[in-house]
């Protein structure tokens, strides 16, 4: 004979319910029919086999009470039903499927701790401070390949260790290149050395936005490193624009930029590709081009080269103090004719050759203080004047533009630091800020046919870029930045 299946809780809950109100209603009758005359009873509720409207309107009542409490009291309703038997659950034991052979081979968690090497830091020091004997340090440096790099250590570079517990070293990692790791792992006196390969990916990004209160600040907060941002001020537009003087907070930028990423971390930006700087109400355009020999340079949109003969200013950051023609000498108290143009800055500011050119001389010069004199060629010269110091520069020696040629100071006939700045062209002083050198000439023939091909892609999506944002543009100037705007297209 089969066993009836087991109940569920719930089911067993209920039937003791019901057992329990089938007990206490027999027990109720028994008391009863104990206690109770049948003639009280017959008196008390008088029946002569019909009912009435009375009875009727009473059996309605109770039947409707009865319906009530069966369905609002909890439990009262599950207790008076038919208990059912709960399906039978059956359970099989089936075999999972083996892990993947890499699961196997995963790792535990290692504990890297990493440390960016500071400016002046040695690895000797670093190990020194995280209490690791110099023996080790030794043991590790005979196993690496790179001893060499390792004990010129650039500041920002990154190292890690994984420590034991008690301090022993257990493994100390560095990135030989941006692509390998060289991870090496100490085991008593033996050290493993592996090699670990990071992919990186090449993107090229478009970002655009506008100066507001600071340029710096503004292009670091779109994510352009203090690399790319120096390359547009001190490289790229330095010839057009001042910086100092010509940029105000409504006008925009845009630059196309290559962007290393590894493992989803730029690690690297660079080198600008395109810009189009937007000031004094126009744009200004650079595209980087290689030209035959490899030499990378700027150019306009049209294959003019941005570099000229000479730079805008011989100073950066500084503000123009006094402007050349006539005024009254602050220490000699006289009216005359002031043949130059003062850059206020602070002392020991590096002061830069506007252009190529041969040391004249460089020395004291009465009222001038100490001063570098430069000739570039074509009878055009420049000074250099009330310097703290200068460079290490003797007569006849070649220096390239942009070369560093002294430092800022208030010697001679000075009131305060500055530079004084003069621009003669066959010994006439002109108006450096106002005196235009003959444009360099454009790229022709087969160089420009291939400028103009490797140049249109990123001229394009700067294109794209500044018309999605700054639709409110004007139409000429939007047509003036597209025949200006976008780089030379890239990877990513």
């Amino acid at each position: 004979m089969s066993q009836p299946p087991p109940m569920s809780p719930d089911d067993a809950r209920r039937q003791a319910i019901r057992e329990h109100n089938l007990r206490a209603a027999a027990q109720n009758t028994a008391n009863e029919r104990l206690h109770v005359d049948p003639s009280d009873v017959a008196a008390r509720f008088p029946f002569n086999g019909r009912w009435t409207r009375r009875d009727w309107a009473h059996a309605s009542l109770f039947a409707t009470l009865g319906a009530l409490v069966i369905g609002l009291v909890p439990g009262f309703s599950n207790a008076m039903r038919v208990v059912e038997h709960a399906p039978e659950i059956t359970t099989l034991a089936l075999p999972l499927p083996p892990l993947p052979k890499a699961a196997q081979r995963a790792e535990p968690q290692r504990n890297w701790e990493v440390v960016r090497v500071e400016p002046g830091q040695t690895l000797g020091a670093i190990f020194q401070e995280r209490g690791i004997p110099a023996a080790t340090l030794h043991r590790l440096l005979d196993a690496s390949p790179d001893r060499q790099a390792l004990a010129r250590l650039r500041p920002g570079a990154e190292l890690a260790f994984e420590q034991a517990p008690d301090g022993r070293l257990l493994a100390f990692r560095y990135d030989r290149s941006d692509t390998e790791r060289v991870e090496l792992s100490v085991s008593g006196d033996q050290v493993a050395k592996k090699v670990i390969e990071r992919p990186v990916e090449i993107r090229t990004a478009v970002i655009s936005g506008k100066v507001g209160r600071s340029l710096f600040h503004s292009a670091r907060r779109l994510g352009l490193s203090p690399s790319v941002i120096n390359t547009l001020t001190d490289e790229v537009f330095r010839y057009d624009i001042d910086f100092d003087r010509d940029v105000a907070a409504s006008d925009r930028f845009s630059v196309v930029v290559e962007q290393t990423w590894r493992e989803g971390e730029l690690i690297r930006s660079g080198p600008v590709t395109a810009a189009v700087f937007t000031a004094k109400g126009k744009p200004f355009t650079a595209v980087r081009f290689e030209r035959e020999d490899g030499k990378a340079e700027y150019f306009t949109a049209d294959g003019r080269p941005l570099k000229k003969s000479f730079i805008r200013s011989p100073i950066q950051y500084a503000r123009l103090s006094s402007r050349f023609g006539t005024r009254r000498h602050p220490v000699l108290g006289t009216q005359r004719m002031h043949k130059g143009v003062d850059y206020a800055a602070r002392t020991g500011t590096p002061i830069m050759a506007a252009g190529d050119g041969r040391v004249v001389s460089v020395g004291w010069q009465g009222g001038y203080g100490n001063t570098v004199v430069l000739d570039h060629g074509k009878g055009h010269t420049t000074l250099y004047a009330h310097m703290s110091r200068t460079a290490k520069l003797r007569r006849g020696d070649r220096v390239s533009q942009g070369q560093v040629i002294g430092y800022v100071g208030s010697t001679g006939l000075s009131t305060g630091p500055h530079l004084h700045y003069e621009f003669r062209v066959n010994g006439v002083h002109r108006n450096p800020l106002q005196h235009t050198m003959p444009p360099p000439e454009p790229l022709t023939g087969a160089a420009l046919a291939r400028f103009k091909a490797e140049t249109a892609p990123a001229l394009a999506r700067i294109r794209e870029v500044e018309q999605v944002l700054y639709a409110s543009v004007s139409t000429d100037q939007d047509q003036r930045v597209a025949a200006a705007g976008t780089g030379k297209g890239g990877k990513g």
